[in-house]
């Protein structure tokens, strides 16, 4: 696929990954809609980059917690430019342990129907427009949560709730393939820790020790936190690279999940 006017659509993009993600796509001349609600503080930062990058570009404040106003959101995307050929499906929405203490029900709620339920009417609200497409591509973006829980050092981190949702995303991943074939590929990337996200510049990274933030750089084989930059070549390799790939989980966290165990030496035989 090439990105010169194909129309993007890219949710939690007021800030952090989801607003890089929208801006590197409209570099290389996608006209990307942009998506907000929280953050408000972080909007004429939005609205200036947005146009820097592009000037055809659209932005939508839109709750995605009420799924009423989700198809009116994707209808307006197709009212104005006819087509829709990219889902990024980047809302989400996490209670840290350290922050948050004892799970409430609000709490629980909130997280599910963010992280779970909004990608799921959004998909099926964009669904016929990006089988129109012909060449349609969705990434979904979830968190390791959902493969390592509260356990080792992202205990402080990561919630039952949010780490349930992300679980349920790799589902919803698998089946979309399938319901979007042939002409829709849906593919998942699978966050670590990452600078915007989990890390340096998140609230909660600034309650945790210096040990603590240590333990799970240590736990990560390549030693760091990911950068904005190791998700934008990834989803242009996904986007543009990978024609071939659907219904896949890339896991992206420098080898979290492994763990940053170490390979004992081969013992000698004793044969």
């Amino acid at each position: 696929m090439q990105l010169k006017n194909k129309v993007a659509l890219v949710l939690g993009s007021v800030k952090g990954i989801g607003k890089a993600i929208g801006l590197d796509l409209a570099k290389q001349g996608a006209i990307v809609v942009y998506t907000f609600f929280d953050w408000p503080e972080s909007f004429p930062d939005l609205k200036k980059d947005a146009a820097d990058a592009n000037p055809d570009h659209f932005i939508v404040r839109i709750d995605l917690q009420d799924t009423s106003a989700i198809s009116d959101m994707v209808q307006q995307v197709m009212d104005r430019y006819g087509r829709l050929d990219i889902l990024i499906n980047n809302i989400e929405r996490g209670g840290w342990p350290v922050v948050h203490g004892e799970y409430t029900s609000g709490q629980w709620d909130l997280e599910l129907a963010t992280t779970l339920r909004s990608k799921q009417w959004v998909f099926n609200a964009s669904l016929a427009g990006l089988k129109a497409s012909g060449n349609g591509v969705v990434i979904n973006f979830s968190s390791i949560a959902g493969l390592v829980g509260r356990s080792g050092p992202a205990s402080y981190i990561f919630n039952e709730g949010y780490s349930a949702a992300n679980r349920g995303i790799s589902l919803l991943t698998e089946t979309w393939a399938r319901l979007g074939a042939p002409h829709v590929r849906v593919n998942e990337i699978m966050l670590g820790f990452f600078e915007t996200r989990h890390a340096q510049n998140t609230r909660g990274w600034g309650l945790l020790t210096d040990e603590q933030k240590k333990a799970i750089t240590d736990h990560t084989l390549l030693g760091r936190t990911g950068q904005l930059d190791d998700i934008l070549g990834l989803v242009r390799y996904i986007i543009i690279g990978a024609p071939f790939m659907t219904g896949s989980v890339i896991r992206l966290d420098g080898g979290y999940t492994l763990g940053g165990e170490t390979v004992a030496p081969m013992p000698k035989a004793v044969v």
